[in-house]
């Protein structure tokens, strides 16, 4: 029902009448009692419950403390849509909001719905500022008008809401405990403790079996269009996979230019830059593409299988060691000589085809859930636009 036609009851609210920015900070996270930190790469995308976090005593630099029930909002590349419901106490990113009910006029409840619909992340989209990381800021989220029932028709919604967000997490409860086991598999089978390391360029192509992407004189960003050919950057790379959703692109012309950048199927995907835990397998509906700005791309040399270096790339035993070795203090970088280096350990050659015969499975039925996950999320956008008046 469009809002010009709601309940007369329902007040037109500005979110920074009802909603407020919390501020506290920790300046010794250890020592205050924290014990775990949350990063904006710890958050998925439509999933309100936190799964992931990093210890603090691993180490970190991020001091915003966040409560039990507080929302926290990626405001970084807002079209991410990453919202989540705390459920502990901790510390997190800077590119994450703290927010939490202002006053009694807001359910506490129904606040993380009301940041999930699709008119709050158009009004974050829009008012971000910036071309790389585009963020928005608290001035512009608390100007977002929207309108707001009384308290008993909010735990009437919030109630009809949770029903079908229970739909939504029951599945997400699955892809982690496939998620879990496919990182066990990883980390026993492709430990460099267990099986002898060699480094990467060892098992690529010579010359440029590991090619970074194209730098700013090659690639501007006035070559973008609407159509043409596809240009994966890192915001691409999500489970393993490249993501066309929004995916930058150029004319074929300005492609060809760019030929030496091309992507192969069986190519692995890196980023250069900034949250080097992601990465994605180059299939064959992707081969032509581009491996954009940001990215590195790594060619292994036949016959061994590509699959078997992009799960030890995707071992813990490999991303601790990339960011270990990465260079640059505000944003890890790394090249194509750090890359080189990563040592791949790899199981012999029968046990590791059964450990892809297992992989490859469990990769086919987290494909299957998570378009499962896809369908019920649509359902509940549906749920939510039509129960706030926004459908």
């Amino acid at each position: 029902m469009p809002e010009a036609r709601l309940n007369k009851a329902w007040a037109r609210v500005a979110f920074g009448d009802v909603v407020k920015l919390s501020k506290e900070r920790s300046s010794d996270p250890e020592g205050d009692g924290f014990e775990r930190y949350v990063g904006l790469e710890h958050i998925e995308s439509g999933d309100l419950k936190i799964r992931r976090w990093g210890d603090i005593a691993d180490g970190t630099t991020f001091t915003r403390v966040f409560r039990p029930g507080q929302i926290l909002f990626g405001k970084r590349r807002a079209y991410q849509r990453k919202v989540a419901v705390a459920d502990f106490s901790g510390v997190c990113s800077g590119d994450i909001y703290v927010l939490e009910p202002k006053n009694s006029n807001l359910l506490r409840e129904l606040l993380p719905f009301i940041c999930q619909t699709d008119r709050f992340f158009e009004h974050a989209v829009g008012t971000s500022a910036g071309s790389l990381s585009p963020r928005t800021n608290w001035e512009s989220l608390a100007s977002y008008e929207f309108a707001l029932p009384p308290l008993e028709e909010q735990r009437r919604i919030q109630s009809v809401i949770a029903a079908a967000t229970g739909m939504v997490d029951g599945l997400a409860d699955c892809i982690t405990r496939c998620e879990t086991l496919v990182a066990a598999i990883r980390k026993s089978q492709f430990d460099p403790a267990r099986y002898q390391p060699v480094p990467l360029a060892q098992l690529c192509d010579d010359g440029d079996g590991i090619q970074i992407g194209p730098f700013g004189a090659q690639l501007h960003q006035s070559d973008y269009e609407a159509d043409g050919v596809p240009v994966v950057m890192p915001i691409n790379m999500r489970n393993n996979r490249i993501v066309a959703d929004g995916i930058a692109r150029v004319s074929e012309r300005k492609a060809r230019s760019l030929q030496v950048h091309r992507v192969e199927e069986g190519d692995i995907l890196l980023p250069r830059r900034g949250e080097l835990d992601r990465r994605a397998y180059v299939h064959e509906s992707s081969a032509g593409w581009i491996c954009g700005t940001g990215s590195i791309r790594v060619r292994v040399h036949p016959p061994l299988p590509s699959l078997a270096v992009l799960h030890s790339l995707a071992s813990p035993h490999s991303v601790r060691w990339l960011k270990a070795n990465a260079v640059g203090t505000t944003m890890p970088n790394l090249n194509t000589k750090i890359v080189g280096n990563v040592p791949i350990a790899l199981p012999p050659a029968n046990a590791l085809k059964e450990v892809l015969v297992a992989l490859r499975g469990l990769d086919i039925r987290l494909v299957a859930l998570r378009e499962r996950q896809t369908r019920a999320h649509r359902v509940r956008q549906h749920v939510l636009a039509t129960a706030l008046g926004l459908g």
